[in-house]
């Protein structure tokens, strides 16, 4: 199947229909604010290695959680109970995002690109792009950042320095992102941790439909650190 090149002079994307069997839409493009949130409000987004063009993905199925189905395992009651973690938001994002920059164990390098970070800061900047922290003995310890669009979530990713954090902090968001009355948490692919706490694969057109209908409501833009200050 021919992948769509996507030309520099404007933000249009192709159907999600035509993305390959794996998932790929297009190729090329810039990382500016315009054409991240262009892709992320037709449910599209970027994911590539640093010596990679930038590729722009849709995949069928589409791997999401809702808040309602959240599942939060015996083990994690006690944590929650017992406050291990303070939780905040948008407090630091490029601490978050640099962390997550990181590459994890028995790998040597990161799909987070040093162009990805600067731009996600760039959204972050606008309100778009929002951290969740999880701090333990006034130390960063776990994490993770994302983008909101009307009531859906699109999560990016997440890191752990201490057991449980990263887990913490993912909870806490869906939580409050419930109270708000959010539709759905974009996972984006399959993670064995996603699945443990719910989250679930649904067909694309549904996902297009149901993200058609959130991004009808208006987006929670701005810095998110009150939304979460009920929370200790």
């Amino acid at each position: 199947m021919l992948i769509y090149r996507l030309p520099d002079d404007d933000h249009i994307f192709p159907p999600v229909e035509l993305a390959s069997r794996t998932g790929i839409l297009a190729v090329g493009g810039d990382l500016s604010p315009q054409r991240i949130l262009a892709a992320y409000r037709n449910g599209i987004f970027p994911w590539y290695s640093a010596d990679e063009p930038i590729i722009w993905w849709s995949p069928d199925p589409r791997f999401v959680l809702f808040p309602d189905e959240l599942n939060i395992a015996k083990t994690m009651k006690p944590v929650l109970k017992r406050n291990v973690f303070h939780i905040t938001c948008d407090r630091n994002f490029a601490d978050v995002i640099a962390s997550c920059q990181k590459p994890r164990r028995k790998e040597r390098e990161t799909w987070i690109t040093e162009d990805m970070r600067e731009a996600y800061i760039k959204l972050h900047d606008m309100g778009y792009a929002h951290s969740v922290e999880a701090w333990h003995e006034d130390k960063l310890a776990g994490g993770l950042y994302g983008v909101s669009l009307g009531r859906c979530f699109f999560g990016e990713s997440m890191f752990a320095a201490v057991s449980n954090a990263s887990k913490t902090a993912f909870i806490t968001l869906v939580n409050r992102l419930k109270e708000l009355n959010f539709d759905l948490i974009d996972c984006q692919v399959y993670t064995a941790h996603l699945k443990s706490l719910g989250a679930r694969h649904i067909p694309r057109h549904r996902f297009s439909a149901l993200l058609e209908e959130s991004l009808r409501h208006e987006t929670i833009c701005g810095n998110w650190g009150d939304l979460f200050k009920r929370h200790p």
